[in-house]
């Protein structure tokens, strides 16, 4: 693993087990550890205890690490390690492992030597797991012999005791999530699967497994990449056309700290995604690691079109026009990171902006020296994206001039709200004016506001920003939401909290809600991350017996509802139909199915997966046919809702 896998000269034992302070609020506050108790706090779990087996990676004494779900939504986690220590601590007179366990900020990484870089939480993870569990157990195998450990929520049921012996070494924990703290305890192996992959990609050579051995879900996958980051790239990009077919690399080391880089262009890509890692935590606000090869890269750039005089007159490209289609991955691994939250959104550490930019600076000139034909390519599709630009930015201006999207001009469909306070506002989104007009009529005029949109909207995967910005079937849209678009999107000036997508439960619904999330995750990403857009759910089944009216959102719902209404009477007649679009439910309908807060289901959009919504909305929505067809044909069994 690169520099950074020079191994420690200490041993590692009881000595560099040290503690900070206790236990006793995990349980009662687990939102502060893991972020929350909903599904992503469930999942958090296993990323600690997966983490600390990464520590040992990253040191040079493991190569292997197997993720498991078992039956019960049990997880187990096997790495091949040194094994945690089991000798006595000092500062506690207790044995190591039992401190690690019990102890917050008890741990190997606090400057006792046990490892040059660590992610985890610092010394938080396993004793957090631990608190938030049902039960955990845990087995070492050091030193020829076997030892195990266990507890429950946070309290020892069994001593560390020696079981036997083992020529094998490394540490196994075992866990049950507490029901009394999660929302819900069913693991989703994808999810685990997706993170697992990820920390693959940037631990080159480093073996993980995951497996889901739940009855009926039986799957396994194993990871092992030599390429390291250049093939997590090369992943991001699969269904893309690369603009040159080498991922370009660079890394670099100082004192005890390192950075590499990976990055690619595409052809066929307006947009840019660039992730960035710190020990192997997911940075998605950036920092200074990000920083430093933003800045690089458009400085490299520059330079490099100057002297080669690919330039005319005194052209410069700006930061965006560098990135249009970029693919970039910046991992950096030090000693001391400093994060700035406790979900470590973003690094802190000043120093890695001058490594990342130098490395980048020195590394990608080079490059482009010795690649010219790659380099004129990267300038060229630069240089078009900057003439983009500009004249994206004169329809924006004339959009602005002709519509006044900074005073007080609102679409001429639009039926607005009488609240003024955008927090207590919602915006229906509405397919077809049919569908608009009933629910202009069904709506509580106080805080809903309807907007219906007609004919197909523009597919923004395949435009560049300047046809986005002049589009009729999207200018309204942005003049009703009143916070601008792409970089000059303001979220302070958003006029309604809640951007609710209504559309029908069919093949042409469902291509709408695409078509407009991807315009939102392209031209208005601050709405996705925010958490202000829904998709409505209207129902799919009207059941009527006599006077009695019920709806059903799902085959299974319906047949439920149907039972419960003929109760006794097996005989007895429901009348089932599907509803066949929004525009045919009656005012009364449509708010007491889909917009009546009491009753209505709504989905919140979420991106949880920059990685996987990039490459989803670039598979779905972009030029290439094939893998399109693949995904289709592969997942059509699982396709639901569909129109019949």
């Amino acid at each position: 693993m690169a520099e950074i896998t020079d191994k420690i000269l200490q041993e590692y034992d009881a000595s560099q087990i040290q503690v900070l302070e206790g236990l006793e609020a995990v349980r009662k506050r687990p939102g502060m550890y893991i972020g929350s108790t909903s599904t992503s706090g469930l999942h958090h779990l296993v990323y600690e205890i997966v983490d600390n087996a990464i520590d040992e990676a990253l040191a040079g004494y493991c190569d292997r690490i197997e993720v498991t779900i078992e039956e019960g939504d049990i997880i187990r986690v096997s790495d091949n390690g040194r094994g945690i220590p089991v000798d006595i601590q000092e500062q506690t007179g207790r044995p190591a492992i039992e401190v690690v366990y019990t102890v917050l900020h008890a741990g190997g990484k606090f400057g006792g030597g046990g490892y040059k870089v660590a992610g985890g939480l610092h010394g938080v993870g396993a004793s957090v797991v631990n608190a938030l569990s049902e039960w955990l157990e845990v087995e070492v195998c050091k030193d020829g012999k076997k030892y195990s450990m266990a507890f429950a929520r946070g309290d020892i049921t069994k001593e560390l005791t020696e079981v036997g012996q083992s020529d094998c070494r490394g540490t196994t924990v075992r866990f049950k999530p507490d029901a009394e703290v999660f929302d819900d305890t069913v693991y989703d192996y994808e999810t685990l699967h997706k993170r697992m992959r990820e920390q693959a990609f940037l631990n080159a050579g480093l073996k993980i497994s995951t497996e889901d051995c739940r009855e009926g879900k039986s799957q396994r996958h194993d990871m092992h990449y030599e390429g390291g980051i250049r093939e997590f790239v090369r992943y991001i990009n699969k269904n893309k056309a690369p603009l040159h077919s080498e991922v370009i690399y660079m890394s670099g080391s100082k004192e005890d700290s390192m950075a590499e880089i990976a990055m690619q262009y595409n052809e066929d890509s307006y947009n840019d995604i660039i992730l960035s890692f710190a020990n192997n935590i997911h940075t998605p606000e950036g920092g200074m690691h990000e920083e430093g090869f933003r800045r690089a890269l458009t400085n490299t750039l520059n330079s490099y079109a100057k002297k080669t005089g690919l330039f005319k007159n005194d052209e410069k490209l700006s930061g965006d026009d560098c990135r249009e289609g970029l693919s970039a991955i910046v991992s950096v691994k030090l000693t001391d990171a400093q994060f700035e939250g406790q979900t470590k959104a973003k690094l802190g550490n000043s120093e890695m902006r001058t490594l990342v930019n130098s490395i980048v600076s020195e590394g990608l000139d080079r490059y482009l020296e010795e690649h010219p034909a790659v380099g004129r390519a990267i300038i060229d599709k630069a240089m078009t994206a900057s003439r983009a630009r500009e004249a994206a930015r004169r329809a924006r201006e004339s959009i602005r001039r002709k519509n006044a999207l900074e005073g007080s001009t609102l679409p001429g469909k639009l039926s607005d709200c009488n609240e003024r306070d955008p927090a207590l506002t919602e915006l229906y989104i509405v397919e077809g004016d049919s569908a608009g007009g009933s629910a202009k009529q069904g709506r509580d005029s106080r805080f809903q506001a309807i907007l219906p949109l007609w004919g197909k909207m523009l597919n923004v995967e395949k435009a560049r920003a300047d046809k986005v910005y002049a589009n009729d079937k999207l200018t309204p849209v942005i003049m009703a939401l009143g916070a601008g678009i792409g970089t000059d999107f303001d979220e302070s000036r958003l006029r309604y909290h809640k951007v609710v997508i209504m559309a029908d439960a069919d093949v042409d619904g469902s291509h709408i809600r695409t078509l407009l999330l991807t315009f939102f995750f392209r031209f208005m990403r601050p709405l996705i991350d925010g958490g202000y857009v829904y998709a409505a759910c209207p129902p799919l089944y009207k059941l009527v017996r006599g006077k009695v009216t019920r709806y059903a959102f799902s085959d299974e719902e319906r047949d439920l509802i149907s039972a419960e209404m003929r109760g006794e009477n097996l005989n007895a007649k429901v009348d089932i139909s599907r509803n066949k679009g929004l525009g045919e439910m009656n005012p009364e309908e449509l708010w007491d199915t889909t917009m009546n807060p009491e009753t209505r289901i709504f989905k919140r959009i979420t991106m949880d997966d920059a990685v996987r919504a990039d490459e989803i909305f670039t598979l779905l929505m972009g030029e290439k046919v094939e893998p399109r067809r693949e995904y289709i044909e592969r997942n059509a069994a699982r396709a639901v809702n569909i129109d019949i």
